[in-house]
Formats: C-alpha cells, sequence, structure tokens
C-alpha cells in the first residue's frame, strides 16, 4: 500500500474525480479541496507528500497558494493549466512549483510528474537526514562556564556578516565554531568552504583562494575558480590564517575592502559576497610584531574574536565529552558500546591533555578498542601515557 498522501485542489468537482480516481488506482491516499483557502486550512493540520493545484481558481488562485504553501511547508506543488495558459506555468515553475500538467489530462503525463514529485520529496527528506547527521558531527559538547558562554556569542554573531576570528590552542574544536557560526546563519544554505592555509604550499595559496586562468602557469591547463568563487554567497573558512603567505594576505585584504578578486593570471574582476571567518592557534599581533602578518589584514579580519578554550579549561565536560565521542565512534565505526566508569573520569581529568579535544578522541578511541566494559581508572591509567 503506498503511504504517498495527495492533496487535490480545484475548483471543478470533475476534475478532483478523475484526478481521484487515476491516483487512488496507483495507491496514493488522496484528500480533495475544491478552493485555495480549505487547502491551506488542510495543510495547517495535516502534512502532504505532493499537492496537485490548478492555476485558476475564484478567489485565491493558484499562484498565490503556491507561495502561500512555500511559507508553510516545502511539499512539492504540481500545477493543472489550461493550453492557453502555457505562460503562467511557466510562471508558476519559477516561483518553485515542481511541474505542470496540462488539460485535458494526460494520464502518462500525470503520474510522471507525480512519481518525479515523489522521488524529490524522498530525496529531501534523506538530505536533511544527512545534514543532521553532519550538524551531529560539529556539536559543541559542553556545558562549562566558558562552553556555555562561547555557545551564546555563536548565537549572536552568527545572524549577522561580521567577519570572525577564532583564536584557540590546537585541537580545541575552532573548526567546530566555525562550522556552527555558518549552520546558525543566513548562509547555510550555501557552501561553506573550508581552506588549511598551513596545509597548502605558499606558491598554490593564492590559486587555491583566487583561482587562475588557463595557461597562467605551467600547470594550469585550464580555468579554476578559487576559493572565494566557490563560497559566493556562503562561508569562506580560512584555518590556520597565520601561516599565509604575505603575498596571498595583501590579496585577501583587498578582496575583503572591495568584495572582488581576481583570477592568478586574469585581468578581469569577479566580484563575491563571502563571509570570511578565520582561525589560528598563533599570536597573530606577536606575528605583526615580527613582521610575518599584515597588521591591517589582522584588523579587518578581527571584527569579532571568539577564544575557544583550552581542554584543561574545562575539565568538568570531560564526562559529556567522553560519552559523546563513545556514542560517535559506536555508531560511526561499527565498535562496541562502552560505559566508563567514575574512576575512569577522575583519571582522566588529571591529564594534562597537550592536544586538547583532538587528543580526547584519539584516546577515547583507543580505549574501546583495547579495554572491555567498562572502562575503569586502571584502563585509562593503562593505556594512555606521556613521552
Amino acid at each position: 500500500m503506498n503511504t504517498q498522501k495527495i492533496l487535490i485542489v480545484d475548483d471543478e468537482e470533475a476534475i478532483r474525480v478523475v484526478l481521484r480516481d487515476i491516483l487512488e488506482y496507483e495507491n496514493y491516499l488522496i484528500e480533495e479541496a475544491d478552493c485555495a483557502s480549505k487547502a491551506l486550512a488542510v495543510l495547517e493540520k495535516e502534512k502532504f507528500d505532493i499537492v496537485i493545484s490548478d492555476i485558476k481558481m475564484p478567489g485565491m488562485g493558484g499562484i498565490e497558494l503556491l507561495s502561500k504553501i512555500q511559507g508553510l511547508c516545502d511539499t512539492p506543488v504540481i500545477m493543472i493549466t489550461g493550453h492557453g495558459d502555457i505562460d503562467t506555468a511557466v510562471e508558476a515553475i519559477k516561483k518553485g512549483a515542481y511541474d505542470y500538467i496540462t488539460k485535458p489530462l494526460d494520464i502518462n503525463r500525470l503520474l510522471v510528474a507525480v512519481r518525479n514529485a515523489q522521488d524529490k520529496q524522498v530525496m529531501m527528506v534523506e538530505t536533511r537526514k544527512l545534514k543532521k547527521k553532519v550538524n551531529k558531527r560539529y556539536d559543541i559538547i559542553g556545558e562549562s562556564k566558558a562552553i556555555v558562554h562561547l555557545k551564546e556569542m555563536i548565537d549572536k554573531v552568527a545572524a549577522t556578516n561580521a567577519r570572525v576570528l577564532i583564536t584557540g590552542e590546537n585541537g580545541t574544536g575552532k573548526e567546530l565554531v566555525a562550522h556552527w557560526l555558518h549552520e546558525k546563519s543566513d548562509r547555510s544554505s550555501n557552501a561553506f568552504i573550508e581552506v588549511n592555509c598551513a596545509a597548502i604550499p605558499s606558491e598554490l595559496i593564492e590559486s587555491e583562494l583566487f583561482g587562475h586562468e588557463k595557461g597562467s602557469f605551467t600547470s594550469a591547463v585550464k580555468q579554476r575558480k578559487g576559493n572565494f568563487e566557490l563560497a559566493d554567497n556562503g562561508t569562506l573558512f580560512l584555518d590556520e590564517i597565520g601561516d599565509m603567505s604575505l603575498s596571498a594576505q595583501a590579496k585577501v585584504l583587498r578582496a575583503l575592502q572591495e568584495n572582488k578578486i581576481t583570477r592568478v593570471g586574469g585581468e578581469k574582476d569577479i566580484q563575491v559576497n563571502v563571509r570570511v571567518i578565520a582561525a589560528t592557534n598563533k599570536n597573530l599581533e606577536q606575528e605583526i610584531a615580527n613582521r610575518t602578518f599584515r597588521e591591517d589584514l589582522y584588523h579587518r579580519l578581527n571584527v569579532i574574536n571568539l577564544h575557544v578554550p583550552p581542554l584543561r579549561e574545562r575539565l568538568d565536560d570531560i564526562p559529556l565529552l567522553v560519552n559523546h565521542f563513545a556514542g560517535q565512534i559506536h555508531e560511526m565505526q561499527g565498535l562496541p558500546m562502552r560505559t566508563f566508569t567514575e574512576d575512569a573520569f577522575v583519571e582522566l581529568k588529571k591529564m594534562p591533555w597537550k592536544g586538547n579535544i583532538r587528543e580526547l578522541h584519539n584516546i577515547v578511541e583507543r580505549l574501546i578498542i583495547l579495554c572491555g566494559n567498562p572502562i575503569n581508572g586502571e584502563d585509562v591509567k593503562k593505556y594512555t601515557s606521556y613521552i
């Protein structure tokens, strides 16, 4: 039995009857509304997988109904139109309708449109599930005062376009903060592009960030868009920006000042709308004194400073983090679920945590692999040591 629910909206009863007969024969669950206002009332109470609506109806028409449905839910809408209203149907597609079918109704055309809309809805559900999993991966876990303050700051800053400089030691989770600034912003439906400035050779960083034209250097066999272009209308995260070359810093400064970039080997300016978030484990003020970082770029980036505390300053979060990592490792790697005793947490809190959260994750994984259940303080002492 097909569990897909379809709402048919048409002021002509004959059309509704034909559509119901066709779709119920295919085992869809059908409800009807003879006007747009009744359709909206039904949609506010029930969830439907597809809406099929006539374009021309007394009172509120199909185009207006489409707009109101989009504000209410993400259900695909298929429009019904007469042969003389194709232009209106095309307008509906531009405004977000999934498809349209013409009168007199072609059964095969109708069923193809419905099945395609059904597939789209299934894909949207899967995408939401996947995004939820991705978001879970970037959870900021903790209830310590420092972490609560950090989360509050993220909530305040995320909705703006202000540039953010995230500081903190290696392994503290600076990339998590960057992801959440993006996820909680108006740009979340657009690209989040991450660049590790320390991992890209200095001679390639400009091409990576700004792209290049074909033939601009030996290996430039074709035109390539850079990360600023790829992140247009989204977020560009420049991780370890303290390791960026001075020549690349100068071009990044121009991009931030003028919202435009030029590809390597190119002459044309390209307008970009990018929110830049940067992170570093270095003291940039010291780097400025050492003449390895531009002071003007520092002030462009450091509109808002978010400092991620080291693990040794938030030891009370260790039980929460350990249980989170244990569940994550079980789910993603299929390793057995383990619990940790109180004396295990006591021993973990004694450690200096030079590698911060990243080190804790690795140790939890090591203990889950090597120990039985539950994992106790003796296990922690046995399998964790500093050279």
